[in-house]
Protein backbone atom coordinates (compact mmCIF):
# COMPACT_ATOMS: atom_id res chain seq x y z
CA UNK A 1 0.00 0.00 0.00
CA UNK A 2 0.86 3.52 -0.77
CA UNK A 3 0.70 6.93 0.68
CA UNK A 4 -2.35 8.01 -1.60
CA UNK A 5 -4.07 4.68 -0.95
CA UNK A 6 -3.93 4.43 2.58
CA UNK A 7 -5.49 7.83 2.72
CA UNK A 8 -8.39 6.68 0.37
CA UNK A 9 -8.77 3.79 2.96
CA UNK A 10 -9.05 5.80 6.06
CA UNK A 11 -11.66 7.97 4.12
CA UNK A 12 -13.76 5.33 3.41
CA UNK A 13 -13.16 3.81 6.72
CA UNK A 14 -14.73 7.26 8.17
CA UNK A 15 -17.84 7.08 6.25
CA UNK A 16 -17.01 9.26 3.19
CA UNK A 17 -17.95 7.62 -0.04
CA UNK A 18 -18.19 10.43 -2.57
CA UNK A 19 -15.15 12.25 -3.78
CA UNK A 20 -15.53 15.44 -6.52
CA UNK A 21 -13.00 15.76 -7.99
CA UNK A 22 -10.48 18.50 -10.29
CA UNK A 23 -7.70 16.37 -10.12
CA UNK A 24 -4.06 17.51 -11.91
CA UNK A 25 -0.51 15.94 -11.96
CA UNK A 26 0.24 15.84 -8.10
CA UNK A 27 -3.30 14.09 -7.88
CA UNK A 28 -2.56 11.13 -9.63
CA UNK A 29 -1.44 8.76 -7.21
CA UNK A 30 -4.46 9.54 -5.68
CA UNK A 31 -6.96 8.85 -8.56
CA UNK A 32 -5.23 5.76 -9.09
CA UNK A 33 -5.62 5.12 -5.47
CA UNK A 34 -9.36 5.21 -6.58
CA UNK A 35 -9.00 2.49 -8.41
CA UNK A 36 -7.06 -0.29 -5.95
CA UNK A 37 -9.21 0.65 -2.82
CA UNK A 38 -12.94 0.22 -3.44
CA UNK A 39 -15.57 2.25 -1.73
CA UNK A 40 -15.11 5.71 -2.70
CA UNK A 41 -17.42 7.04 -5.83
CA UNK A 42 -15.17 9.34 -8.06
CA UNK A 43 -16.86 12.00 -9.71
CA UNK A 44 -15.17 14.36 -12.01
CA UNK A 45 -16.36 18.13 -12.45
CA UNK A 46 -15.29 20.59 -15.16
CA UNK A 47 -14.07 23.36 -12.86
CA UNK A 48 -12.97 23.40 -8.65
CA UNK A 49 -16.14 25.70 -7.98
CA UNK A 50 -18.29 23.13 -8.95
CA UNK A 51 -16.59 20.42 -7.17
CA UNK A 52 -16.90 22.56 -3.93
CA UNK A 53 -20.78 23.61 -4.56
CA UNK A 54 -21.46 20.12 -5.06
CA UNK A 55 -19.66 19.05 -1.78
CA UNK A 56 -22.01 21.52 0.04
CA UNK A 57 -24.97 20.26 -1.62
CA UNK A 58 -24.13 16.59 -0.87
CA UNK A 59 -23.39 17.47 2.64
CA UNK A 60 -26.53 19.18 2.86
CA UNK A 61 -28.84 16.33 1.93
CA UNK A 62 -26.59 13.45 2.76
CA UNK A 63 -26.01 14.91 6.50
CA UNK A 64 -22.40 13.90 5.81
CA UNK A 65 -19.14 15.27 4.33
CA UNK A 66 -18.04 14.64 0.56
CA UNK A 67 -14.36 14.81 -0.07
CA UNK A 68 -12.89 17.06 -2.78
CA UNK A 69 -10.05 16.15 -4.91
CA UNK A 70 -8.33 19.71 -5.62
CA UNK A 71 -5.48 20.64 -8.07
CA UNK A 72 -2.33 22.68 -5.21
CA UNK A 73 -3.29 26.17 -4.83
CA UNK A 74 -5.19 27.32 -7.59
CA UNK A 75 -6.93 25.08 -7.71
CA UNK A 76 -8.05 25.42 -4.26
CA UNK A 77 -8.48 29.01 -5.43
CA UNK A 78 -11.06 28.37 -8.00
CA UNK A 79 -13.30 26.37 -5.49
CA UNK A 80 -13.06 28.73 -2.64
CA UNK A 81 -16.13 30.75 -3.91
CA UNK A 82 -18.33 27.76 -3.06
CA UNK A 83 -16.44 27.07 -0.14
CA UNK A 84 -17.36 30.69 1.14
CA UNK A 85 -21.43 29.61 0.58
CA UNK A 86 -20.65 26.28 2.03
CA UNK A 87 -19.11 27.75 5.48
CA UNK A 88 -22.28 29.76 5.89
CA UNK A 89 -24.19 26.61 5.35
CA UNK A 90 -22.46 24.64 8.38
CA UNK A 91 -21.72 22.21 5.46
CA UNK A 92 -18.78 19.54 6.96
CA UNK A 93 -16.51 18.99 3.76
CA UNK A 94 -13.18 17.04 3.70
CA UNK A 95 -10.56 18.88 0.53
CA UNK A 96 -7.39 17.28 -0.11
CA UNK A 97 -5.16 19.27 -1.84
CA UNK A 98 -2.40 17.91 -3.90
CA UNK A 99 0.74 19.68 -3.49
CA UNK A 100 4.48 19.22 -4.80
CA UNK A 101 6.55 16.79 -3.87
CA UNK A 102 8.31 17.87 -0.50
CA UNK A 103 11.87 17.92 -2.01
CA UNK A 104 10.70 19.96 -5.00
CA UNK A 105 8.70 22.47 -3.18
CA UNK A 106 11.78 25.06 -2.13
CA UNK A 107 12.61 24.79 -5.86
CA UNK A 108 9.31 27.25 -6.16
CA UNK A 109 7.82 25.67 -9.42
CA UNK A 110 5.49 27.67 -11.33
CA UNK A 111 2.66 26.19 -9.57
CA UNK A 112 3.57 27.06 -5.70
CA UNK A 113 1.96 28.74 -3.57
CA UNK A 114 1.03 28.68 0.00
CA UNK A 115 -2.27 26.63 0.05
CA UNK A 116 -2.74 26.63 3.81
CA UNK A 117 -3.18 30.94 3.59
CA UNK A 118 -5.85 29.84 1.35
CA UNK A 119 -6.86 27.64 2.54
CA UNK A 120 -7.36 28.86 6.02
CA UNK A 121 -9.73 31.74 4.63
CA UNK A 122 -12.31 29.18 4.27
CA UNK A 123 -11.62 26.19 6.12
CA UNK A 124 -11.96 25.79 10.09
CA UNK A 125 -8.88 23.21 9.75
CA UNK A 126 -6.21 22.95 7.66
CA UNK A 127 -3.08 20.29 8.23
CA UNK A 128 -0.08 19.26 6.22
CA UNK A 129 0.63 15.62 5.64
CA UNK A 130 4.54 15.41 7.22
CA UNK A 131 5.22 11.77 6.75
CA UNK A 132 3.63 9.01 4.88
CA UNK A 133 3.22 6.66 7.90
CA UNK A 134 0.73 9.48 9.11
CA UNK A 135 -1.61 9.56 6.67
CA UNK A 136 -4.47 7.89 7.90
CA UNK A 137 -4.63 9.89 10.90
CA UNK A 138 -4.37 12.60 9.70
CA UNK A 139 -6.76 11.89 7.13
CA UNK A 140 -9.27 10.62 10.05
CA UNK A 141 -8.16 14.53 11.83
CA UNK A 142 -9.70 15.96 8.77
CA UNK A 143 -13.18 13.93 9.23
CA UNK A 144 -13.52 14.63 12.79
CA UNK A 145 -12.57 18.48 12.25
CA UNK A 146 -15.62 18.68 9.50
CA UNK A 147 -17.92 17.12 12.30
CA UNK A 148 -17.41 19.90 14.79
CA UNK A 149 -19.58 22.79 15.31
CA UNK A 150 -22.37 21.63 13.24
CA UNK A 151 -20.13 20.53 9.91
CA UNK A 152 -17.07 22.44 9.12
CA UNK A 153 -14.65 22.69 6.13
CA UNK A 154 -11.47 20.75 6.54
CA UNK A 155 -8.84 20.58 4.41
CA UNK A 156 -5.27 18.08 3.98
CA UNK A 157 -2.89 19.76 2.18
CA UNK A 158 -1.05 16.01 0.68
CA UNK A 159 2.51 16.19 -1.13
CA UNK A 160 3.06 14.29 -3.99
CA UNK A 161 6.09 12.70 -2.72
CA UNK A 162 4.12 11.23 -0.04
CA UNK A 163 1.24 9.71 -2.03
CA UNK A 164 4.13 7.64 -3.62
CA UNK A 165 5.36 6.57 -0.61
CA UNK A 166 5.28 3.15 0.62
CA UNK A 167 3.20 2.76 3.59
CA UNK A 168 3.93 -0.67 5.87
CA UNK A 169 1.64 -0.30 8.62
CA UNK A 170 -2.10 1.23 8.49
CA UNK A 171 -2.96 3.57 11.40
CA UNK A 172 -6.41 3.39 13.17
CA UNK A 173 -8.40 5.79 12.03
CA UNK A 174 -11.52 5.94 14.77
CA UNK A 175 -13.53 8.85 14.75
CA UNK A 176 -14.40 10.90 17.41
CA UNK A 177 -17.82 11.01 18.70
CA UNK A 178 -19.35 14.47 18.90
CA UNK A 179 -21.92 15.86 20.93
CA UNK A 180 -23.28 19.81 20.75
CA UNK A 181 -25.32 20.92 23.90
CA UNK A 182 -27.59 23.56 25.07
CA UNK A 183 -28.33 26.57 27.81
CA UNK A 184 -31.09 25.44 30.36
CA UNK A 185 -30.95 28.93 31.15
CA UNK A 186 -31.41 30.38 27.84
CA UNK A 187 -33.88 28.26 27.92
CA UNK A 188 -35.96 29.48 30.39
CA UNK A 189 -35.06 32.87 28.99
CA UNK A 190 -36.60 32.08 25.90
CA UNK A 191 -39.92 30.52 28.10
CA UNK A 192 -40.20 33.83 30.07
CA UNK A 193 -40.26 35.96 26.77
CA UNK A 194 -42.71 34.09 25.01
CA UNK A 195 -45.20 34.09 27.75
CA UNK A 196 -44.97 37.54 28.33
CA UNK A 197 -44.50 39.24 25.32
CA UNK A 198 -45.53 39.51 21.69
CA UNK A 199 -42.33 37.25 20.52
CA UNK A 200 -41.29 35.81 17.33
CA UNK A 201 -38.75 32.43 17.02
CA UNK A 202 -36.00 33.35 14.10
CA UNK A 203 -35.10 29.57 12.86
CA UNK A 204 -31.85 28.85 10.92
CA UNK A 205 -30.17 25.20 10.88
CA UNK A 206 -31.84 22.74 12.53
CA UNK A 207 -34.39 25.22 13.36
CA UNK A 208 -35.80 24.11 10.08
CA UNK A 209 -35.74 20.89 10.30
CA UNK A 210 -38.40 18.59 9.85
CA UNK A 211 -38.47 18.27 13.41
CA UNK A 212 -36.78 21.19 14.11
CA UNK A 213 -39.96 23.21 12.65
CA UNK A 214 -42.41 20.64 14.48
CA UNK A 215 -40.96 21.59 18.13
CA UNK A 216 -40.90 25.30 16.97
CA UNK A 217 -44.80 25.00 15.26
CA UNK A 218 -46.39 23.58 18.85
CA UNK A 219 -44.16 26.63 20.79
CA UNK A 220 -45.50 29.15 18.40
CA UNK A 221 -48.66 27.69 18.78
CA UNK A 222 -48.81 27.51 22.42
CA UNK A 223 -47.66 30.98 22.93
CA UNK A 224 -49.67 32.56 19.91
CA UNK A 225 -45.81 33.95 18.77
CA UNK A 226 -44.79 33.94 15.43
CA UNK A 227 -42.51 31.68 13.28
CA UNK A 228 -40.03 34.04 10.90
CA UNK A 229 -36.35 31.71 9.19
CA UNK A 230 -33.60 32.92 7.69
CA UNK A 231 -33.24 34.74 4.65
CA UNK A 232 -31.04 32.37 3.35
CA UNK A 233 -31.39 29.17 4.78
CA UNK A 234 -29.17 26.36 4.15
CA UNK A 235 -32.03 23.82 4.34
CA UNK A 236 -35.73 23.77 4.96
CA UNK A 237 -38.07 21.40 4.98
CA UNK A 238 -41.28 22.88 3.67
CA UNK A 239 -44.88 21.73 2.34
CA UNK A 240 -48.00 21.16 3.34
CA UNK A 241 -47.45 19.68 6.54
CA UNK A 242 -45.22 21.95 8.07
CA UNK A 243 -45.66 25.17 10.23
CA UNK A 244 -46.18 28.35 8.88
CA UNK A 245 -42.97 30.29 8.36
CA UNK A 246 -41.93 33.72 7.33
CA UNK A 247 -39.41 34.50 5.68
CA UNK A 248 -37.07 37.53 6.81
CA UNK A 249 -36.84 40.15 4.22
CA UNK A 250 -33.44 40.82 2.00
CA UNK A 251 -33.49 44.62 2.22
CA UNK A 252 -33.11 45.81 5.50
CA UNK A 253 -35.41 48.50 5.95
CA UNK A 254 -38.41 45.51 5.25
CA UNK A 255 -36.50 43.13 7.79
CA UNK A 256 -36.72 46.17 9.87
CA UNK A 257 -40.49 46.58 9.57
CA UNK A 258 -41.08 42.93 10.53
CA UNK A 259 -38.51 42.23 13.13
CA UNK A 260 -40.19 45.77 14.86
CA UNK A 261 -43.14 44.64 14.96
CA UNK A 262 -41.95 42.13 18.04
CA UNK A 263 -40.82 42.77 21.14
CA UNK A 264 -38.79 39.70 21.44
CA UNK A 265 -36.85 37.87 18.77
CA UNK A 266 -35.68 34.63 20.26
CA UNK A 267 -32.78 33.14 18.13
CA UNK A 268 -33.03 29.61 16.67
CA UNK A 269 -30.18 27.96 15.38
CA UNK A 270 -29.01 30.73 13.64
CA UNK A 271 -27.34 34.15 14.40
CA UNK A 272 -29.04 37.19 15.51
CA UNK A 273 -29.82 38.87 11.92
CA UNK A 274 -27.38 40.93 9.84
CA UNK A 275 -28.30 43.60 6.77
CA UNK A 276 -26.30 41.67 3.82
CA UNK A 277 -24.66 45.09 2.99
CA UNK A 278 -24.37 48.69 5.05
CA UNK A 279 -26.70 50.71 3.96
CA UNK A 280 -26.34 54.44 4.67
CA UNK A 281 -29.05 55.32 7.56
CA UNK A 282 -29.64 51.94 8.17
CA UNK A 283 -28.74 49.68 11.33
CA UNK A 284 -26.09 46.76 10.61
CA UNK A 285 -28.50 44.16 12.91
CA UNK A 286 -31.98 43.62 12.26
CA UNK A 287 -33.02 43.04 15.95
CA UNK A 288 -32.28 45.60 19.05
CA UNK A 289 -30.03 44.54 21.74
CA UNK A 290 -32.91 44.63 24.04
CA UNK A 291 -35.03 42.72 21.50
CA UNK A 292 -32.90 39.60 21.01
CA UNK A 293 -32.90 36.73 22.90
CA UNK A 294 -30.67 33.56 22.28
CA UNK A 295 -31.51 29.93 22.31
CA UNK A 296 -29.23 28.58 20.25
CA UNK A 297 -26.33 29.42 17.50
CA UNK A 298 -25.68 26.70 14.76
CA UNK A 299 -23.57 25.15 16.45
CA UNK A 300 -25.40 24.02 19.39
CA UNK A 301 -28.16 21.47 20.09
CA UNK A 302 -31.25 23.08 18.69
CA UNK A 303 -33.00 20.08 18.72
CA UNK A 304 -32.47 19.86 22.16
CA UNK A 305 -33.24 23.10 23.41
CA UNK A 306 -36.55 23.20 21.10
CA UNK A 307 -37.41 19.99 23.21
CA UNK A 308 -36.46 21.18 26.46
CA UNK A 309 -38.54 24.17 25.81
CA UNK A 310 -41.80 22.60 24.66
CA UNK A 311 -41.36 20.85 27.52
CA UNK A 312 -41.01 24.01 29.71
CA UNK A 313 -44.03 25.51 28.16
CA UNK A 314 -46.37 22.36 28.34
CA UNK A 315 -47.03 23.30 24.48
CA UNK A 316 -49.55 20.54 22.91
CA UNK A 317 -48.75 18.38 20.18
CA UNK A 318 -50.47 21.09 17.57
CA UNK A 319 -48.96 23.76 15.14
CA UNK A 320 -50.61 26.04 12.93
CA UNK A 321 -50.33 24.94 9.14
CA UNK A 322 -49.19 26.80 6.09
CA UNK A 323 -52.32 28.86 4.83
CA UNK A 324 -53.68 29.03 1.55
CA UNK A 325 -53.78 26.67 -1.28
CA UNK A 326 -51.78 25.12 -4.54
CA UNK A 327 -50.95 28.10 -7.01
CA UNK A 328 -54.07 28.50 -9.92
CA UNK A 329 -52.88 27.81 -13.07
CA UNK A 330 -51.36 31.01 -14.58
CA UNK A 331 -51.26 32.03 -18.23
CA UNK A 332 -49.60 35.01 -20.63
CA UNK A 333 -46.58 36.01 -20.41
CA UNK A 334 -43.35 34.87 -18.30
CA UNK A 335 -42.77 36.93 -15.04
CA UNK A 336 -41.51 36.46 -11.64
CA UNK A 337 -45.10 36.06 -10.11
CA UNK A 338 -46.02 33.23 -13.16
CA UNK A 339 -42.79 31.67 -13.51
CA UNK A 340 -42.62 30.93 -9.60
CA UNK A 341 -46.29 30.29 -9.28
CA UNK A 342 -46.16 27.93 -12.08
CA UNK A 343 -43.05 26.09 -10.53
CA UNK A 344 -44.95 25.69 -7.06
CA UNK A 345 -48.18 24.53 -8.58
CA UNK A 346 -46.22 21.15 -11.27
CA UNK A 347 -43.28 20.46 -8.67
CA UNK A 348 -43.65 17.02 -7.40
CA UNK A 349 -44.02 15.93 -3.58
CA UNK A 350 -40.60 14.94 -2.05
CA UNK A 351 -38.72 16.97 -4.12
CA UNK A 352 -35.58 18.77 -3.74
CA UNK A 353 -35.71 22.19 -4.25
CA UNK A 354 -32.57 24.32 -5.10
CA UNK A 355 -33.38 27.68 -5.12
CA UNK A 356 -31.07 30.43 -6.67
CA UNK A 357 -33.36 32.82 -8.45
CA UNK A 358 -32.31 35.74 -6.79
CA UNK A 359 -34.98 38.42 -7.76
CA UNK A 360 -36.91 36.81 -10.01
CA UNK A 361 -38.17 34.04 -7.18
CA UNK A 362 -38.78 36.61 -4.49
CA UNK A 363 -42.54 35.39 -5.42
CA UNK A 364 -41.62 31.68 -5.05
CA UNK A 365 -41.00 31.36 -1.05
CA UNK A 366 -44.59 32.63 -0.72
CA UNK A 367 -45.86 30.67 -3.59
CA UNK A 368 -44.64 27.33 -2.67
CA UNK A 369 -45.91 27.47 0.92
CA UNK A 370 -48.28 24.53 0.17
CA UNK A 371 -46.70 22.70 -2.41
CA UNK A 372 -46.18 19.00 -1.58
CA UNK A 373 -43.70 18.71 0.85
CA UNK A 374 -40.03 19.56 -0.46
CA UNK A 375 -36.55 20.16 0.87
CA UNK A 376 -35.59 24.02 0.24
CA UNK A 377 -32.24 24.74 -0.63
CA UNK A 378 -30.93 28.32 -1.29
CA UNK A 379 -27.62 30.32 -1.72
CA UNK A 380 -26.03 31.00 1.53
CA UNK A 381 -23.13 32.90 1.83
CA UNK A 382 -24.10 35.70 -1.10
CA UNK A 383 -21.23 34.16 -3.29
CA UNK A 384 -23.29 33.25 -6.83
CA UNK A 385 -22.96 30.46 -8.76
CA UNK A 386 -23.77 28.30 -5.59
CA UNK A 387 -27.35 26.89 -7.58
CA UNK A 388 -25.99 24.42 -10.72
CA UNK A 389 -23.47 22.97 -8.58
CA UNK A 390 -25.28 22.19 -4.99
CA UNK A 391 -27.98 20.51 -7.14
CA UNK A 392 -25.83 17.99 -8.57
CA UNK A 393 -24.38 17.01 -5.12
CA UNK A 394 -28.23 16.55 -3.80
CA UNK A 395 -28.68 14.72 -7.01
CA UNK A 396 -25.69 12.47 -6.08
CA UNK A 397 -27.28 12.30 -2.18
CA UNK A 398 -30.00 11.64 -3.16
CA UNK A 399 -30.72 10.11 -6.64
CA UNK A 400 -34.08 8.95 -5.78
CA UNK A 401 -35.48 12.57 -5.36
CA UNK A 402 -36.02 14.51 -8.62
CA UNK A 403 -33.92 17.76 -7.83
CA UNK A 404 -35.15 21.12 -9.18
CA UNK A 405 -32.85 24.15 -9.80
CA UNK A 406 -34.65 27.37 -9.84
CA UNK A 407 -31.77 29.18 -11.30
CA UNK A 408 -31.07 33.06 -12.35
CA UNK A 409 -28.99 33.34 -15.73
CA UNK A 410 -26.55 35.66 -14.43
CA UNK A 411 -25.76 33.27 -10.94
CA UNK A 412 -26.04 30.17 -13.67
CA UNK A 413 -23.24 31.27 -15.54
CA UNK A 414 -20.83 31.36 -13.25
CA UNK A 415 -20.74 27.32 -12.57
CA UNK A 416 -22.21 26.32 -15.97
CA UNK A 417 -20.14 23.58 -15.97
CA UNK A 418 -22.19 21.54 -13.52
CA UNK A 419 -24.63 20.87 -16.27
CA UNK A 420 -21.74 18.88 -18.12
CA UNK A 421 -21.20 16.22 -14.81
CA UNK A 422 -25.05 16.18 -14.60
CA UNK A 423 -25.01 14.85 -17.87
CA UNK A 424 -21.76 12.42 -17.15
CA UNK A 425 -23.42 11.12 -14.26
CA UNK A 426 -27.04 11.06 -15.61
CA UNK A 427 -28.25 12.55 -12.24
CA UNK A 428 -32.14 13.69 -12.00
CA UNK A 429 -31.75 17.53 -11.90
CA UNK A 430 -34.37 19.85 -13.70
CA UNK A 431 -32.35 23.06 -14.49
CA UNK A 432 -34.89 25.99 -14.72
CA UNK A 433 -32.93 29.10 -16.35
CA UNK A 434 -35.22 32.24 -15.28
CA UNK A 435 -33.30 34.42 -18.25
CA UNK A 436 -34.27 37.81 -17.62
CA UNK A 437 -30.67 38.85 -19.46
CA UNK A 438 -29.48 41.00 -16.51
CA UNK A 439 -28.15 41.10 -13.39
CA UNK A 440 -31.47 42.32 -11.87
CA UNK A 441 -29.97 43.14 -8.23
CA UNK A 442 -28.08 45.78 -9.67
CA UNK A 443 -30.58 47.31 -11.53
CA UNK A 444 -33.19 47.20 -8.21
CA UNK A 445 -29.98 48.23 -5.99
CA UNK A 446 -29.80 51.19 -8.25
CA UNK A 447 -32.99 52.09 -8.66
CA UNK A 448 -33.48 52.11 -4.32
CA UNK A 449 -30.51 54.16 -4.12
CA UNK A 450 -32.50 56.81 -6.51
CA UNK A 451 -30.74 56.45 -9.63
CA UNK A 452 -33.38 56.25 -12.04
CA UNK A 453 -31.86 56.96 -15.12
CA UNK A 454 -28.51 54.89 -14.79
CA UNK A 455 -25.36 56.14 -17.17
CA UNK A 456 -24.51 54.14 -20.48
CA UNK A 457 -21.58 52.45 -18.46
CA UNK A 458 -23.59 51.41 -15.38
CA UNK A 459 -26.39 50.21 -17.34
CA UNK A 460 -23.77 47.71 -19.66
CA UNK A 461 -22.63 46.60 -16.32
CA UNK A 462 -26.08 45.24 -15.69
CA UNK A 463 -27.02 43.65 -18.43
CA UNK A 464 -26.30 40.35 -20.37
CA UNK A 465 -27.80 40.98 -23.52
CA UNK A 466 -25.09 42.08 -25.67
CA UNK A 467 -24.53 39.02 -26.88
CA UNK A 468 -27.36 37.26 -24.97
CA UNK A 469 -27.16 33.84 -23.60
CA UNK A 470 -28.65 30.89 -25.17
CA UNK A 471 -29.40 28.34 -22.09
CA UNK A 472 -31.00 26.56 -24.39
CA UNK A 473 -27.72 26.04 -26.50
CA UNK A 474 -25.22 25.91 -23.86
CA UNK A 475 -27.27 23.28 -22.12
CA UNK A 476 -27.22 20.71 -25.69
CA UNK A 477 -23.56 21.53 -25.98
CA UNK A 478 -22.87 20.13 -22.04
CA UNK A 479 -25.25 17.37 -22.78
CA UNK A 480 -28.35 17.90 -20.92
CA UNK A 481 -31.58 17.89 -23.24
CA UNK A 482 -33.11 21.69 -23.31
CA UNK A 483 -35.96 23.30 -24.80
CA UNK A 484 -36.25 27.31 -24.88
CA UNK A 485 -39.79 28.64 -23.73
CA UNK A 486 -41.36 32.20 -23.74
CA UNK A 487 -44.78 31.67 -22.05
CA UNK A 488 -46.47 30.38 -19.42
CA UNK A 489 -48.43 27.56 -21.31
CA UNK A 490 -45.24 26.49 -23.19
CA UNK A 491 -43.21 26.49 -19.64
CA UNK A 492 -46.36 24.21 -18.16
CA UNK A 493 -45.68 21.67 -21.34
CA UNK A 494 -42.03 21.86 -20.30
CA UNK A 495 -42.07 21.03 -16.78
CA UNK A 496 -44.88 18.28 -17.10
CA UNK A 497 -43.01 16.78 -20.01
CA UNK A 498 -39.53 16.53 -17.82
CA UNK A 499 -41.00 15.78 -14.67
CA UNK A 500 -42.15 12.43 -16.12
CA UNK A 501 -38.49 11.50 -17.26
CA UNK A 502 -34.99 10.46 -15.31
CA UNK A 503 -31.84 12.29 -15.74
CA UNK A 504 -30.72 15.97 -16.36
CA UNK A 505 -33.32 18.16 -18.69
CA UNK A 506 -32.58 22.32 -18.35
CA UNK A 507 -35.90 24.88 -19.48
CA UNK A 508 -34.61 28.42 -20.39
CA UNK A 509 -37.77 30.74 -19.30
CA UNK A 510 -37.43 33.51 -21.56
CA UNK A 511 -39.12 36.24 -19.11
CA UNK A 512 -40.80 39.53 -20.45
Amino acid sequence: MNGAESLIAAAVSCGIEVCLANPGTTELPLVNAMDSVPGLRGILCLHENVATGAADGYARMAGKPAMCLLHTGPGLANGLTNLHNARRANSPIVNVIGEHASWHRDTDPLLASNIAHLAGWASHHVATCTSPEHIAIDMAGAVNAAWQSGGQIATLIFPHDFQLAPVETTSSVALEATKNTFSPERVGAAAKALKASKTALLLGGEGLSKTGLRLAGRTAAATNSELICDTFFSRMERGVDAPAVRKLPYFPDEALALTGQYERVIIVGTRRPVAFFGYPGMPSFMTSDEQTVLLTGADEDTLGALQALVDELDAPDEIRSSSGGVPDRQTGKLDATTLSLTIARLQPDNAIMMDEALTVGIPYFEASGCAPNFSHLMLTGGAIGQGPSSATGAAIACPDRKVINFQSDGCGAYSVQALWTQARENLDVLTIIANNQSYNILNVEMQRAGLQEPGPIARSMAGLDNPGLEWAKIGEGMGVPSVRVDNVADLEKAIERTLAEKGPRLIEAVMS
